[in-house]
């Protein structure tokens, strides 16, 4: 596996993607998060052309998709707990798997803490899929954010030791 930035051509592949870790998430508990839509097609066009949008590949095979970013998140300004530390840090969201695509997601997020050495996430209370791999890979829980709209998320970080 490797990670590569997205293309636009890649944009009908991350949207099948996309649509998978939605029904994925209705069915496991977590109809909420993403609802119908998220992320809108707009929302990923902005991702690529800025050069955040990745993909994890195997050959031609796009296997997940995520943004990734070493840039400070304004949503996570105020936390209901306590961050690791005050340091630079870089931010994972909207990491998805295509089906029946194992390991790609722990293939992503160790790609992107391995870039930064501090990285930032969160999820929705009732993603427990993503808990278990956040927990899994080390991610340590450090409180509750809140996102634009005010949807609550439960907030992780990561940092090298």
């Amino acid at each position: 596996m490797q990670i590569r930035k997205a293309a636009l051509e890649d944009l009908d592949r991350i949207l099948e993607i996309y649509a998978y870790a939605r029904k994925f998430m209705r069915e496991n508990g977590n109809p909420d998060q993403w609802k119908d839509s998220y992320p809108p097609k707009d929302t990923l066009l902005t991702d690529i052309s800025s050069e955040k949008l990745h993909l994890c590949v195997d050959g031609e095979k796009i296997l997940a998709v995520f943004y990734y970013a070493k840039e400070d998140e304004p949503t996570y300004h105020e936390i209901d707990g306590q961050w690791i530390n005050n340091k630079p840090y870089a931010v994972a969201h909207r990491v998805a798997s295509a089906e029946g695509s194992k390991g790609a997601a722990t293939f992503c997020l160790n790609w992107a803490f391995e870039q930064s050495g501090d990285l930032r996430i969160d999820t929705h209370t009732d993603n427990k899929p993503m808990q278990g791999l956040l927990k899994k890979l080390g991610f340590v829980y450090c409180g509750k954010i809140k996102l634009e709209d005010g949807s609550p998320r439960i907030a992780f970080e990561k940092v090298r030791a």
